[in-house]
């Protein structure tokens, strides 16, 4: 974070500058601003426009999957398959807040107060099939998926007034509300052909028909469940587009799936897989240490970041009693004895995540709230939770098992929310014991040791929570339908916080099954600091914006934190380079494998 706090301050700063008041085509969209590259440029500064072509990529996925379509809300994908396969009109470097430029679209238009937005089709941009990409596909795309498809799509379609062809390759979008950020959402909206389904019912696809779509890999063999193999497409229509410059160098791309974590390292060491991220601090320094790393065949890569922290760590559902109750959420959170965790699972070398926005410029300031932020936190003031303006810290323990001071403060909250402990149970007034499971999906033996150092914890305090590890496909439908108690919880955030954030903590995405409001929460002041974000035209609007959610999400106590992923730990062959300049966002979505390549010395 050191390395990149001036160049993130410096690139925030520049992309919030005035943008230009007249209306003109252009080759980019910042969110505020100009692009940071200019019409002529070559390649994103963290791609490789000489890197060879060829090799493979092999990675390890826990889990299973049933679909191959992504679009929808139906069935397990493969998580890569949105950004490898499809394509949108706008492509995002991953070197700048939120910048788009040119890819199925040439270029995008706009005015001053971004109330509409046109984009101008490339004439030749093309499916994989051959077929060109048209305005029709286009208009077709974002209905379908807007009012049919997953619902992540359906929030930003919900603010388009209207959407129209305008000319031969160009499409207009006019807005129903003030939302800067709109332009830049519909930018990057996967286009699908039309045509395709015209006789098929897009929400029921999975396995049986897979989308023809416009990227640089076509999914080339699968079998359910156990693999998927993308091949590089060699008549990819837009190997010669700057944004793709340096792009899809590996020729092949195959993800396998395993039972659990064990399987996949297992098969990461006999060579199965030659690629494989690891999570835990501790064991990339005490278990990667096999005959191949020793032998220089496999290398281990440390690769930073500048991005927020984002959420990880157990969801309580306020949806039910007791955890509709913030004292039993404090309670819960003062039982988690996060130092003793971190030590017996990392070896104390991961820093906890203090708030949605921690390690990065939009995170909240210790203290209480001052200036901006506190001006727009105090209209709320009455349903805002104790900490959003006087100051919050996640309580620390003294590192022993026994977590006696934690364990005597969550007492003191559970007794005023009316549990008491009787007979060696913690009960409610009307006698009932306090018990709930904790839901897990199948395969993570590290998140099932921590809930069982957690829930053992538990015990200490009266309270009977039981671990339930289910399948992924059960576990998908369960949290889809918000169908659990307390579960293990991730969500990344980007230095560019915007409609994304209704989907995971607005009002209206708590009733709205597959979003990921999982937590429940509806908070009118959440809503609001989303709403503020959103319209923000200055840098100091949208840091205190950014802030002040932060404040109202962490003080919510809706989760139990665990540690955060400061840094990426990827192990693999020495045949696999990426390029010595990383971007701001380090190890993320596409960067793996998409400027990788295979080189032998």
């Amino acid at each position: 974070m050191t390395r990149h706090a001036p160049l993130l301050a410096a690139l925030l700063a520049a992309a919030l500058a005035p943008a230009p008041s007249a209306a003109e085509p252009r080759h980019g969209i910042a969110m505020y601003g100009d692009p940071a590259l200019p019409p002529d440029f070559e390649a994103f500064p963290y791609a490789n426009p000489d890197a060879p072509v060829g090799g493979r990529i092999v990675t390890g996925e826990v889990g299973s999957f049933d679909s191959l379509n992504p679009y929808i809300l139906k069935g397990k994908v493969p998580w890569q398959l949105r950004y490898l396969t499809s394509e949108s009109l706008m492509a995002r470097n991953w070197d700048e807040p939120f910048t788009l430029y040119g890819l199925l679209a040439e270029s995008v238009e706009t005015d001053a107060d971004r109330s509409w937005v046109e984009f101008t089709l490339r004439p030749e941009a093309r499916f994989s099939d051959g077929s060109p990409v048209t305005v029709e596909d286009v208009l077709w795309s974002f209905r379908t998926l807007g009012t049919e498809g997953h619902p992540r799509y359906t929030g930003a379609w919900s603010k388009v007034e209207s959407a129209e062809a305008v000319g031969e390759r160009t499409v207009r979008f006019t807005f129903s509300e003030v939302d800067r950020e709109l332009p830049l959402i519909l930018g990057l909206r996967p286009i699908l052909k039309k045509a395709q389904w015209e006789d098929t019912e897009f929400t029921e696809s999975g396995l049986d028909e897979i989308p023809i779509l416009t990227g640089p890999y076509v999914i080339d063999d699968f079998e359910a469940g156990r693999h998927v193999t993308l091949k590089r497409d060699p008549d990819y229509w837009g190997w010669d587009l700057p944004v793709r410059n340096g792009h899809a160098n590996l020729e092949e791309v195959r993800m396998e799936f395993f039972a659990d974590g064990t399987a996949q390292f297992e098969a990461f060491k006999a060579g199965v897989l030659n690629s494989n991220r690891e999570f835990n601090a501790a064991k990339w320094d005490e278990q990667y240490n096999f005959p191949a790393i020793q032998s220089g065949e496999v290398v281990k890569s440390i690769i930073p970041h500048g991005r927020p922290s984002g959420i990880t760590g157990f969801v309580m559902n306020t949806r039910r009693a007791p955890f509709d109750d913030w004292r039993v959420r404090a309670a819960l959170i003062h039982a988690f004895n996060f130092e003793f965790i971190n030590q017996t699972q990392t070896g104390g070398e991961q820093p906890r995540i203090t708030s949605y926005f921690s390690n990065s410029i939009l995170g909240m300031r210790d203290g209480p709230a001052e200036g901006r932020v506190r001006e727009l936190l105090e209209p709320f003031a009455d349903s805002l939770l104790p900490g959003a303006l006087e100051g919050y810290e996640l309580p620390v323990s003294d590192g022993s098992v026994r977590n006696r001071a934690n364990i005597a403060e969550a007492l003191d909250l559970l007794a005023e929310a009316g549990w008491t402990v009787q007979d060696g149970v913690l009960k409610n007034a009307a006698g009932e014991p306090f018990e709930f499971e904790l839901l897990l999906q199948t395969g993570s033996s590290e998140q099932t040791a921590i809930a069982d150092i957690y829930s053992e914890a538990l015990t200490r305090l009266g309270i009977d929570a039981t671990v339930e590890a289910i399948d992924r496909p059960q576990y998908t439908e369960r949290t889809n339908a918000f169908d659990f108690d307390m579960t293990y919880y991730r969500v990344a955030l980007s230095l560019s916080p915007g409609n994304e954030q209704e989907q995971y903590w607005g009002s209206e995405a708590a009733e709205t099954p597959g979003t990921k409001n999982w937590m429940g929460m509806t908070s009118p002041a959440a809503d609001a600091m989303i709403r503020e974000i959103l319209s923000s035209e200055t840098t100091d609007n949208f840091l205190a914006a950014t802030r002040a959610l932060d404040r109202v999400l962490t003080t919510g106590r809706y989760v139990i934190p665990f540690y955060q992923y400061n840094v990426s730990r990827i192990a693999h062959v020495d045949e696999l380079h990426y390029p010595e300049e990383i971007p701001i966002y380090g190890d993320w979505l596409d960067w793996q494998p998409f400027v990788w390549w295979w080189e032998e010395e």
